[in-house]
């Protein structure tokens, strides 16, 4: 989880909210890594260092400055070992299912083919009788084995970034995140290379979340002019990825 608050943007709040139910979450097993992007609201500060002194299974980075979603994400990923999935979720989400990682992984073994599976908000447009080609979805009935229970996914081109797992053969073929600026896109281009790599990404909408930043704010305004400047770019990037022209793999740490 990538977390940058600020005094001024106030999502203090919302990133422990979201941290409170995270601890909640029946994961065993697996690592989670809160990951501070330039952080400079006391609150979250104070609340991080509590939780990094106090709660043993939960690993803390404190990066000094704030280089983006992506880079804060990817300072977690270059912990993972090999043939480990990894998440990337927002501080601004609650998950009202403890067993959501469960079913992602279930998803990620039966179906080889599937990059990117992610958690759908309400305010996702995709549905298989979507008028727009781009928000159109298929209804998957996933593979399974005898005594397995059916798990359906609703295959899209984009899974939103608020919560998505992403599998081992994935990473091993596109390595980490990127984006061009410091917030946005990250996802979109993830799914490009998702199907660049011949994979694809999918919704497991049952599992019920909800976006607690009501996105009325001046940080939300100020993240979407910042994203509207790369759009071009974005675009650019998105079809060298299609067309081979720049490569899948991408680390920042080599």
């Amino acid at each position: 989880m990538a977390i940058h608050d600020t005094p001024e943007n106030g999502r203090h709040k919302y990133t422990r909210r979201t941290i409170e139910r995270l601890e909640e979450t029946d994961a065993p097993g697996h690592d989670i890594y809160l990951v501070s992007s330039g952080s400079t609201c006391p609150f979250t500060i104070a609340y991080l260092q509590h939780l990094r002194d106090m709660v043993s299974w939960l690993n803390v980075i404190m990066l000094p400055e704030n280089k983006g979603t992506a880079y804060a994400i990817n300072s977690a990923w270059k912990y993972r070992e090999d043939g480990q999935p990894c998440v990337k979720m927002d501080n601004d989400v609650y998950i009202h299912d403890a067993k959501w990682v469960e079913p992602m992984l279930t998803a990620i073994r039966q179906e080889p083919r599937l990059g990117i599976v992610g958690l759908k908000r309400k305010d996702c447009w995709e549905h298989p009788d979507h008028h727009n080609p781009d928000l159109r979805s298929t209804l998957l009935m996933l593979p399974r084995v005898a005594g397995e229970s059916w798990l359906v996914a609703e295959r899209v081109f984009h899974v939103m970034g608020t919560c998505q797992m992403y599998s081992p053969a994935l990473l091993d073929k596109i390595g980490y995140l990127y984006q061009p600026g410091l917030y946005g896109y990250d996802d979109v281009l993830s799914a490009h290379r998702c199907l660049a790599a011949g994979m694809f990404s999918a919704f497991l909408p049952h599992i019920h979340i909800d976006h607690i930043d009501p996105g009325d704010t001046a940080y939300q305004s100020w993240k979407e002019r910042h994203a509207g400047q790369y759009t071009d770019e974005v675009i650019r990037i998105a079809a060298e990825y299609r067309s081979g022209a720049r490569p899948l793999y991408y680390n920042p740490f080599a």
